[in-house]
């Protein structure tokens, strides 16, 4: 029987939704089984179990198997890749295999010739496969195996042949030639795809005297990337190829650049992907980091991000007012411009024209004008503030207060009848009123236009497909953390969906500062921040951030050993 009647006959498809996954099949010309996992009709497990049973070939767990890497290293790296086939143990003169695959014999006569072994072939889900053959060979392990065999023979017998590593004398010429290879613009293009796979937000390429580093930072923690040590010999041209696609000067190695990169990723449903880049010269080489922003990102609202009703009630109030200025506030990466961003769309309308001015334009919202800043020209968040003012705005955005004189146009602005949003780089929400004075803003200005500011945390969330829940060591809670009796938290145990880490996916945690009468009294007479903070909640016109988080704590939602990390920094 044919797979397609094995899956009828189990009740898995039905015989309409097979007619119709054949009549894409003679448009497309690919196989009917992927067809109909394309389709969603079925998993690929179903139709890996199907197929099992249709060839006699037994279904395995590749967790489940301690892979020696010197079986590892029976197939060169570059077949595994292709043809996702991964050699897990050896009996005598019997290789055991997994394929995906049980369609492509030829592949299977390929490795009998090529090992002189007999080939047993077992079935694996395919993306288990491939993350396993990353796993034990590394991010472009075959594109580095062939690039190694390439350098070995271009430098010949005697030679180092490690010029690729960036450490002896080359000519930007030749660095410019092997950026260009094919070799190395798919290794490049390797290390961001699986950046963009594991929803990193950034991609560190760190040189060390003996190694190259890549790390990507995912949920806001950095990981180190699983590369082969070989790639140490290509620093220089990894480097290189970076700063052709990002337009920079291959030749400049004595100063700081930055660029953007339009990097477009096939793989996960596609999609396209703006890459900010800046490159360091540091004592062994160049450094990199890549910031990922995905262009088709959908924007958020408010509730989504984690923003607790209470708040939201209040923000709202405070983003429909008619004019003043309104901060969000947090370290980089605490997910301030996201906010700003659901905010601007939740009050963007034919009766409101808004404009903003941001470094760089990260997400494309409906409705609103959107300029980009431009250092080159001289047009920065002051002088653009400036102008759109002319623009006859209701609402105006700035990317970041980081003068004196952006936060006095912006402090106008919002005093000649604007609402004004931006952000700014404080721990805290009544921080940020004494960071405004200490920029040199005038008590009475800050007093009169401050409405409110909102202070947030990007926080790990317990990954769905292993929480478990647990009872707390009481010793191990903080003291201000308030567990009723017998009350339990929840834990990921750790599973391959949040790479064991027990976390998959970030939510915010926030706090809100109302600008109430006694607090723009406090604000003239140059209060500090805790000052305010105890006035403020004498008023009750502030949510502390530990309340919130705390809150989401007993919830379920994330760990107080996070919260602990979060709030920390």
């Amino acid at each position: 029987m044919g797979i397609a009647s094995l899956l009828l006959e189990r009740g898995l498809v039905t015989q309409l939704q097979l007619d119709e996954a054949a009549a894409e099949q003679r448009s497309t010309g690919d196989r009917l089984d992927r067809v109909l996992v394309r389709q969603r009709v079925v998993t690929a497990r179903d139709v890996l179990r199907v197929m099992g049973d249709q060839f006699n070939i037994p279904v395995v767990d590749l967790g489940s198997f301690d892979i020696d890497p010197a079986i590892v290293g029976i197939l060169p790296p570059k077949l595994v890749f292709r043809d996702n086939c991964l050699p897990l143990s050896r009996e005598g003169d019997t290789l055991t295999v997994a394929t995906s695959d049980p369609f492509e014999l030829g592949v299977l006569d390929e490795l009998r010739r090529l090992t002189g072994f007999a080939i047993r072939v077992v079935l694996a889900d395919e993306d288990d496969l491939r993350k396993t053959i990353r796993d034990r060979l590394g991010v472009g392990g075959d594109t580095l195996d062939a690039m190694s065999a390439g350098l070995e023979v271009k430098a010949g017998p005697g030679q180092a042949g490690g010029r690729a590593g960036g450490h002896g004398p080359h000519h930007p010429v030749d660095d410019a030639e092997q950026a260009q290879e094919a070799s190395v613009i798919k290794l490049v293009n390797d290390l961001i795809a699986e950046a963009i796979a594991l929803r990193a937000t950034d991609v560190h390429i760190e040189p060390y005297e003996r190694e190259l580093a890549v790390r990507y930072r995912i949920d806001g923690v950095l990981e180190r990337a699983n590369v082969p040590p070989s790639i140490h010999r290509f620093g220089a041209a990894i480097v290189s190829r970076v700063k052709i696609m990002s337009s920079l000067n291959i030749a400049e190695k004595r100063r700081p650049q930055d660029g953007r990169i339009a990097f477009r990723h096939k793989g996960g449903g596609g999609g396209e992907y703006d890459l900010r880049v800046s490159v360091i010269p540091m004592l062994f080489g160049e450094g990199v980091v890549l910031r990922v922003l995905n262009k088709g990102t959908v924007l958020m609202g408010l509730e989504q991000l984690g923003m607790p009703e209470h708040i939201l009630a209040t923000w709202d109030q405070l983003i429909n007012r008619p004019h003043g200025i309104l901060l969000v506030t947090g370290p980089t990466g605490s997910g301030k411009s996201t906010t700003l961003y659901a905010s601007l769309n939740r009050i963007v309308s034919d009766e409101i024209k808004a404009i903003t001015v941001e470094d760089p334009v990260e997400y494309h919202v409906p409705g609103v004008n959107q300029i980009q800043v431009n250092h080159k020209v001289g047009l920065d968040f002051a002088m653009g503030l400036r102008s759109i003012l002319r623009h006859d705005p209701d609402v105006v955005m700035i990317g970041e207060i980081r003068d004196k004189e952006t936060a006095e146009t912006a402090i106008q602005a919002s005093l000649t009848g604007h609402l004004v949003f931006s952000t700014l780089h404080t721990n805290d929400a009544t921080g940020a009123t004494t960071r405004l004075l200490d920029m040199g803003v005038e008590p009475f200005l800050v007093s009169s236009s401050l409405e409110g500011v909102l202070a947030q945390r990007l926080v790990r969330r317990v990954c769905a497909d292993c929480a478990e829940s647990f009872h707390p060591d009481r010793a191990d809670l903080p003291q201000a953390f308030h567990l009723p009796p017998d009350a339990t938290l929840s834990r990921g145990k750790g599973c391959k969906a949040c790479r064991n880490t027990g976390y998959r996916g970030r939510f915010g945690v926030y706090e809100l500062l109302r600008l109430v009468d006694p607090l723009r009294e406090l604000v003239m007479e140059r209060a500090s921040a805790p000052r305010i903070a105890a006035a403020a909640l004498q008023h009750q016109s502030l949510t502390l951030l530990s309340e919130d988080a705390f809150t989401k704590v007993r919830a379920g939602i994330t760990t107080i050993e996070e919260v602990v990390r979060a709030l920390a920094t």
